[in-house]
């Protein structure tokens, strides 16, 4: 639900604004402006407040679709709807392997605060390890893949002029990036009185289902750090075979 949602709704809306809204230019462009806006102060402002690490995730989320709105907004194939489509396909690895860090943690803690992932890294560092990985990723940290991502949305959305959406683009990645490493750094302590009972009575498990769950994190873990490094064939790809 976290990813298929905005993808969905991103490619909806690529051909509703190009077929049927397309002599409606100003009108629908003030629209995504306006939601773009509220959707990157809001999401990433109220994602601070939260304790609890799957909704700040969904708040964070809102956040990541203002950005994405940018490259709709800049309509234009060969730059707007390629970074578009290529900082979503980051996106559905970062997000989908952060999620697969944290249901796991849930499933072998019973617990989603954000405070009992303090000393995590003590005895799971794989997946404490994999987790800093994503976020830093969704955070937009280079070499990660997010980085590109990112830095490729905004640099379209820039030479489309619309540098109000980017500057505040760029400001809320800032925000966003202290409360991803407020997470990390609660996963890292390696001070016995931080360390929650939760991490404490923390058991690994080699269940089927657990399993599955420690692959999917490990491609995407892979996607995350590593897909920059092959963004330009995806940006091709998207630009002569997507439109």
């Amino acid at each position: 639900m976290s990813v298929i949602s905005k993808v969905a709704a991103s490619a909806l809306a690529t051909r509703i604004f190009d077929i049927i809204f397309y002599f409606s230019l100003n009108e629908w462009h003030l629209l995504l402006e306006i939601l773009a806006i509220l959707s990157m102060i809001l999401g990433n402002l109220i994602a601070i407040t939260q304790t609890n690490i799957k909704r700040m995730l969904a708040y964070s989320s809102i956040g990541q679709i203002g950005y994405i709105l940018i490259g709709i907004i800049d309509r234009n194939s060969n730059n707007g709807y390629a970074s578009m489509i290529t900082y979503m396909l980051f996106y559905i690895f970062m997000n989908i392997g952060t999620f697969a860090c944290i249901v796991l943690f849930s499933l072998r803690t019973g617990t989603d605060n954000i405070r009992d992932y303090a000393g995590l890294y003590t005895k799971d560092p794989f997946s404490a390890l994999s987790l800093a990985l994503c976020l830093l990723s969704l955070g937009g940290i280079p070499p990660l893949a997010g980085f590109f991502g990112k830095l490729y949305l905004f640099w379209c959305g820039w030479q489309a002029g619309s540098y109000l959406l980017v500057s505040i683009g760029l400001f809320m990645s800032v925000i966003s990036i202290y409360y991803y490493l407020k997470i990390i750094k609660l996963l890292m302590t390696e001070r016995n009185k931080e360390i929650t009972p939760h991490v404490q009575n923390y058991r690994l498990s080699s269940s089927i289902s657990k399993n599955y769950i420690e692959f999917s994190m490990i491609v995407c873990v892979i996607a995350s750090a590593l897909l920059g490094i092959v963004m330009n064939p995806i940006v091709a790809i998207a630009q002569d075979t997507l439109f």
